[in-house]
């Protein structure tokens, strides 16, 4: 089958972390009985009016600056007119004609060329309240109801499924880091729709379009393009056609179904919003904003890889935001950064998933982390040795030095006490120097476990092994 080009869009909806909803008082909340956090303005009684949620804005700014965007000084609300159960109002509050960020970009990394996915535009909208199909029933659950959202549109510019995935995952990431979502898209709160079509080459006109909905992971964005990338192909080499469509994806097959086809352009009779007046954004509410955004993932990627830190380590770190966040207090210290990540990830991280905790519930403060990161830099503690004290470490209150003495732990540091150890073993034991010389591996565990016997477990496993094997050379 002849290659094709591929061109993609991307739209996604993410829900924003307000305490209430975008135009009302009630709460912004997930996984509440239905239809208990509302009111009459979220239901679309009549003679309701909108009151525009500061923090929405505050929250879009935030966003629209992440994304490399331009703002938008002077913006209107609009109503987008259609009918349809989840719409009580039989409109939606939205921004058609000026979105509060526009000409924006993400920076992807794809087979270690980087490029960036234009952003069309981002503007802010309230989400419709959600259905639930029951046999030949729908039920409507109005908690989702005015949920504050903004829209992400790329430029068609996307070239593969790869780019798409890598684009939602960038995405995804900046908008966690902010706190402007929590972008789960299993709950909903980040949902992607792609419109992909495909042409033989990069001068002909673009095909004919698909848009596939509510697609439900980064994965199944991946995997649908990839489906209907070759559901198209297979139509355009038998000489078919097809009009623009609407499909979603099923994982239980594994593929897109069609929903509808598109016969003609919605009309949604877009209008200003006549209950909301017309908003402008000035150059010290951006300022206010921008002081708020943290250090993003990618300049957290550069500072640990200059610390030394290993890009595996650097990776499971910006993964799991409180270690980060943990981590960055530590910047400014003269310490062993790639221990500090060890530890972190290591026997820490097992500790927390574990117990349930966050690092923030145990007692490890700053400065008992340094103490610990500098004894397992020095070799006073080794990974054993920490392995019987961690529930201490991070359950007390106890200095590190104070814990190491009331647990017993003496271990030798000493080089050259490891030395003489070593080389009275190796003496009394010249029948296993020969097995070693022979190329028995068992023979090199045997002196390991007499090392450790003779020293109750306090030398430190590397510093041992490394006298060990150059004693034995010496032979």
């Amino acid at each position: 089958m002849p290659n094709y080009i591929p061109t993609i869009g991307i739209e996604v909806h993410v829900e924003l972390k307000t305490k209430t909803k975008i135009f009302s008082n009630s709460t912004n909340g997930y996984g509440k009985m239905a239809n208990s956090l509302t009111n009459v303005i979220d239901l679309g009684y009549p003679g309701t009016l909108p009151t525009l949620n500061k923090e929405v804005i505050n929250l879009a700014i935030k966003a629209a600056t992440v994304l490399n965007c331009k703002i938008r000084r002077k913006m209107h609300f609009d109503r987008k007119n259609y009918f349809y159960p989840d719409n009580p109002k039989n409109y939606q509050i939205t921004q058609a004609r000026t979105p509060i960020g526009y000409d924006g970009y993400i920076e992807i990394e794809i087979n270690g060329t980087k490029k960036k996915i234009a952003i069309e535009e981002m503007h802010i909208e309230e989400d419709t309240c959600k259905s639930t199909h029951r046999g030949t029933k729908t039920l409507l659950d109005f908690n989702r109801a005015g949920v504050p959202l903004i829209e992400i549109v790329t430029k068609p510019c996307i070239s593969s499924s790869e780019e798409a995935k890598l684009y939602l995952e960038k995405l995804k990431e900046l908008l966690f880091y902010c706190d402007i979502s929590d972008c789960k898209m299993e709950e909903g709160s980040m949902r992607a729709d792609a419109n992909v079509s495909i042409r033989k080459k990069e001068t002909d006109p673009f095909g004919t379009k698909c848009e596939i909905k509510n697609i439900g992971s980064i994965s199944n964005v991946g995997i649908s393009l990839e489906k209907e990338i070759i559901r198209q192909q297979k139509l355009l080499e038998q000489g078919e056609t097809f009009k623009e469509q609407t499909r979603r994806y099923d994982d239980k097959i594994g593929d897109t179904v069609l929903m509808r086809i598109k016969e003609t352009g919605n009309d949604y009779r877009y209008f200003p919003e006549p209950d909301i007046p017309y908003l402008y954004i000035t150059e010290e509410m951006i300022t206010q904003v921008k002081k708020s955004i943290p250090m993003l993932p990618d300049e957290r990627r550069q500072v640990y890889l200059s610390k030394g830190v290993t890009t595996i380590n650097t990776n499971k770190l910006i993964q799991n935001r409180p270690l980060s966040e943990f981590f960055n207090t530590l910047l400014d210290e003269n310490i062993n950064f790639k221990i500090a990540s060890n530890l972190l990830l290591g026997d820490i991280s097992a500790y927390l998933n574990k117990t349930e905790k966050d690092i923030t519930d145990t007692t490890l403060t700053k400065n008992r982390f340094i103490e610990l990161v500098n004894n397992m830099d020095k070799k006073i503690l080794t990974s054993k040795n920490l392995k019987d004290i961690l529930d201490k470490v991070l359950e007390e209150e106890k200095s590190i030095a104070e814990i190491i003495k009331s647990s017993g732990i003496e271990n030798i540091t000493d080089d050259n006490a490891l030395r003489e150890i070593i080389k009275n073993i190796i003496e009394n034991n010249q029948e296993t120097v020969t097995d070693y010389k022979n190329g028995h591996d068992r023979a090199i565990k045997f002196f390991m476990g007499q090392v450790m016997k003779e020293t109750k477990g306090g030398a430190n496993p590397n510093l041992a092994m490394e006298i060990l094997q150059e004693e034995l050379k010496n032979r």
